[in-house]
């Protein structure tokens, strides 16, 4: 059961990377320019990263890297990590962004990519 679930994630995992290398050549080819981005520490505080990447939702707390990485941005950090900075880790990008998550802010990969296309490299 459970390598069942564990090749369901990969298998899920794969075809969402397909979907954000795809942004990535986009937002490329469009000129977008990646921004640093920032992780929020469970305190709620800011803290930089030294990742630059582009924000998936309004609420910043999942970008995709200019590498082609799916970044979580609430992270665990000491009250030092304000100042010094944070190393983020990828994830694995999942089809749905925020799946379970209480806050409003969920839905398809897809869209979420769309979105973020439109608002850093609008077409003409």
């Amino acid at each position: 059961m459970a390598e069942l679930a564990a090749s369901s994630q990969r298998a899920e995992a794969k075809a969402a990377q397909e979907l954000i290398d795809a942004f990535v050549a986009e937002m490329r080819r469009r000129g977008a320019e990646p921004e640093q981005l920032r992780a929020t520490l469970l305190n709620g505080k800011s803290a930089k990263t030294s990742r630059r990447g582009w924000y998936l939702n309004a609420a910043r707390n999942v970008a995709v890297g200019e590498d082609g990485a799916y970044y979580r941005l609430v992270v665990p950090g000491s009250a030092m990590a304000r100042f010094t900075g944070v190393e983020l880790e990828p994830s694995d990008p999942p089809l749905v962004v925020g799946r379970g998550a209480r806050d409003g802010e969920s839905g398809d990969l897809s869209d979420f990519l769309d979105a973020a296309l439109e608002r850093y490299a609008p077409q003409p």
